[in-house]
């Protein structure tokens, strides 16, 4: 099937159009930018005006559309100046079937455009003009730590559909990365996808005591500090191996899954120093009955401090009345007083014993006794 898309497309403050040649050096100065092409493997480093040539040439563009897929510039209406770019690129069609009306989407936006809702009203416009051409399903793929792109897929109508392990070559030509992939319908209707769970007001928590932020990658050797003490370990039920690279990766992946809504997991600050002080995470495992957990550790020298117990209650306030939660649980061993005081301080009351709920060393199952607070 051929696709045949506008020419000029006005989305807003912006106009989109076919790239020209005599948009070559605009091309460079916008992709001579290490935050332009951090996600952009295909882009050189350093920037070459060879490659921002062939990019707005016509051959290049004529030949991307023949494989019916197109590329579009992103100006601004009134005077004209590039803010950025947009494109469509076809998936091949399945030999044993019809064509599958199916594309990938990708855009960025030049340094002096940002934070100014380019790239969400560019991709809107372009999905919207894809499902006019005939596609029937556009993607946005990101990386985990491209959570700027994430949010423009959310923006412009796409919803979060999964991870795609594995399925892009890095810039070193030899690594293989994951995307996160974001999928809009042509019977979609293009309005805005909210976040899983909303963020922090302000970008973090505080009582003056302590301070709650989102984790951040330059966490992970505490975070590792943290994990490997014995008491914290041997509470700790995830399936990754404690190592400096899978710290890490988790702090990594925290802006991705909050945006999923899968979990929020936020560094405990001492509001006084701004030192590390423990790790809070917030659960939505029972979205469906509005239901979250929350886990903490602390680091020795903030415990007896009430930095638990105040951590936990700003996460279960945020969590209320921010992300519309109707129930936060929290679970502990039976044997560990001090994290059930932990709870009582933070307005948690004593729900359950539940019976061999957790893993424990060489095949054994614990107890847990579960914990609850309601707004």
């Amino acid at each position: 099937m051929s696709y045949v898309y506008r020419e000029v497309i006005e989305a807003g403050d912006l106009l989109l159009r076919r790239p020209r040649a005599t948009d070559a050096p605009e091309v460079a100065r916008a992709l001579d930018d290490p935050e332009a092409v951090r996600f952009l493997p295909t882009v050189p480093i350093p920037m070459t005006a060879a490659f921002a040539e062939d990019w707005a040439s016509p051959d290049s563009n004529a030949q991307l559309e023949a494989a019916g897929g197109v590329r579009f510039v992103a100006t601004d209406r009134r005077t004209g100046d590039l803010l950025g770019a947009v494109s469509l690129q076809r998936a091949q069609a399945d030999r044993a079937q019809a064509d599958r009306a199916q594309a990938e989407t990708g855009y960025w936006v030049a340094p002096w455009a940002r934070g100014k809702g380019v790239g969400t009203a560019a991709v809107g416009a372009v999905a919207a003009a894809g499902f006019e051409a005939g596609l029937a399903r556009i993607e946005l793929c990101a990386e985990w730590e491209n959570v700027g792109s994430q949010k423009v897929a959310l923006g412009a109508g796409f919803r979060r559909e999964g991870v795609r392990r594995s399925a892009a070559l890095s810039r070193d030509g030899d690594t293989r990365h994951d995307l996160i992939a974001f999928v809009r319908l042509a019977s979609d209707s293009g309005d805005p996808v909210p976040p899983g769970l909303p963020p922090l007001p302000g970008g973090q928590l505080t009582d003056g005591a302590v301070t709650l932020r989102p984790q951040r990658t330059q966490d992970a050797a505490d975070l590792l500090a943290l994990f490997t003490l014995p008491e914290v370990a041997e509470t700790n039920f995830g399936d990754a191996e404690v190592t400096l690279a899978n710290m890490t990766a988790k702090a990594a992946h925290v802006g991705s899954l909050w945006l999923a809504g899968d979990r929020a997991d936020m560094t405990i600050l001492d509001a006084a120093t701004g030192e590390f002080a423990g790790d809070i995470g917030f659960y939505y495992f029972m979205r469906g009955l509005q239901e979250g957990m929350i886990g903490y550790s602390l680091r020795r020298e903030f415990r007896g401090r009430g930095f638990a117990s105040r951590a936990a209650d700003l996460v279960a306030r945020w969590a209320f009345e921010e992300a519309g939660v109707a129930r936060v649980i929290a679970g502990t061993d039976p044997r560990n007083i001090a994290s059930q005081k932990v709870l009582e301080r933070a307005g948690f009351e004593r729900e359950a014993h539940m019976r061999h709920r957790l893993p424990g060393p060489d095949g054994t199952r614990l107890d847990d006794i579960q914990w609850v607070r309601l707004p």
